[in-house]
């Protein structure tokens, strides 16, 4: 009977998902914009859809265009280099409509995007390793009978709250497309924040609540326990970020005054803290939590003090780490929430600070930019699947490298 057949199975017939009975319709607030067959790197297709839900907004974007989409996504995003954050991306990998089992989406981190963090880590050059390979997680897990898929967000730094609502609804199409009643949700870096928050119903008053549709979820490195990496090493990170002193890191300062060439400049655009009608980066004020009880703070870096607690140091001026916390860090409420017991979560971390470029964690056992000890945080997780430590990975390598790539696979089978 035609009714007896999956959405995949149809799809393979020629016929569409939409003939078969059991397959939940793509939601009403839900328009598909685009489609663009072919993509390169390894996918099938990639989707265009905008959530017309009342809530989401235009974030703001650095001026200088370092927030920026770049590469292929802006094309995808209709050519607009800084979408409206309804606004997102579904990538469909090879095998799609032809897999059977639990389909699995996902979920990328800060400043990266699906193509680079799933299907080719090497497309910016940099991966976390002296080579980097041309295909990644996404190809992995569907040469392994999966049904993968990938979301893309609007904004690079992003408000995980807003993330979160397109989590599910990518997961609703999903849903619709293949006909399966759950997804599986392997969830990188900051996108832990977007997917907890979803499997938690931690959201905005607009937003809508868990719909029990995740089967899964699996952390790769996620700041479970927060992170304080920002704060905790002087000026160090402004000088990655502040454009008067050279930098152009798409990340935000700890401060919101800095001496550069000696030159006392403001970037409020660039501060954790909302600041003069500037906000930039929600979603790394989202991740955010103190570490200095156990593990102190990098007193070798000027003006570690003051960064990191707050007041005028001799080169930088911040309010600190508690005042961004208390802004609205999403780590606490998302432990309060708890994840269902329904949703068995899995805890991958690695073990390796050496990222090259940049200044890797080391004030304890870390990736390099998040503490083991915060990637590997149970507190609110009502049923633990599993965790793992992968001690020769580091941050980036544990989204693509085929010890975690191992890993993953055998905690989805």
């Amino acid at each position: 009977m035609l009714t007896a057949l999956s959405a995949g199975a149809l799809l393979a017939l020629g016929l569409a998902p939409t003939q078969a009975a059991a397959a939940p319709a793509v939601p009403s607030y839900l328009s598909q914009e685009a489609v663009f067959g072919s993509p390169g790197n390894g996918w099938a297709q990639v989707e265009r859809y905008l959530d017309g839900t009342s809530g989401f907004t235009q974030e703001q974007y650095p001026s200088d265009g370092r927030g920026d989409q770049d590469g292929a996504r802006v094309g995808y995003f209709g050519g607009v280099k800084r979408p409206f954050s309804g606004r997102f991306l579904l990538y469909s990998a090879q095998g799609w409509n032809t897999a059977a089992g639990t389909p699995v989406l996902l979920v990328h981190g800060a400043n990266d995007n699906a193509d680079r963090a799933w299907a080719n880590p090497g497309e910016t050059g940099n991966c976390g390793a002296s080579g980097c390979p041309s295909t990644g997680m996404a190809q992995a897990l569907a040469a392994s009978g999966h049904r993968v898929f990938a979301i893309g967000f609007a904004h690079k730094q992003g408000d995980n709250l807003m993330q979160a609502q397109a989590v599910g609804d990518a997961i609703a199409v999903i849903k619709a497309r293949t006909g399966a009643a759950q997804v599986d949700v392997v969830a990188w870096s900051k996108g832990e924040v977007a997917a907890r928050s979803y499997v938690s119903s931690v959201k905005p008053g607009w937003g809508r609540a868990y719909a029990g549709d995740v089967r899964r979820l699996v952390t790769l490195g996620g700041p479970n326990g927060g992170l304080d990496y920002t704060y905790a090493h002087g000026w160090a990170f402004s000088l990655a970020t502040w454009p008067a002193c050279g930098g152009t890191a798409n990340a935000p300062s700890p401060h919101l005054y800095m001496t550069c060439y000696g030159t006392y400049t403001a970037q409020p655009c660039l501060g954790v803290l909302p600041t003069g009608g500037y906000d930039c980066f929600p979603g790394q004020r989202q991740l955010l939590a103190r570490w200095d009880g156990p593990y102190g703070l990098d007193a070798t870096m000027q003006d570690w003090w003051t960064t990191y607690y707050g007041g005028q140091g001799y080169y930088t001026s911040g309010q600190g780490i508690q005042a961004a916390i208390d802004a609205g860090s999403l780590i606490k409420p998302l432990q309060q929430a708890g994840v269902p017991v329904g949703v068995p979560t899995y805890l991958l971390a690695g073990g390796s600070a050496d990222i090259p470029g940049i200044l890797n964690e080391g004030r304890g056992p870390s990736d390099g930019l998040v503490l083991t000890a915060s990637a590997l945080d149970t507190t609110g997780i009502a049923k633990v699947g599993g965790t793992a430590l992968l001690g020769g990975l580091n941050h980036m390598e544990l989204a693509w490298a085929p010890a975690a790539v191992s890993q993953v696979t055998a905690w989805l089978a």
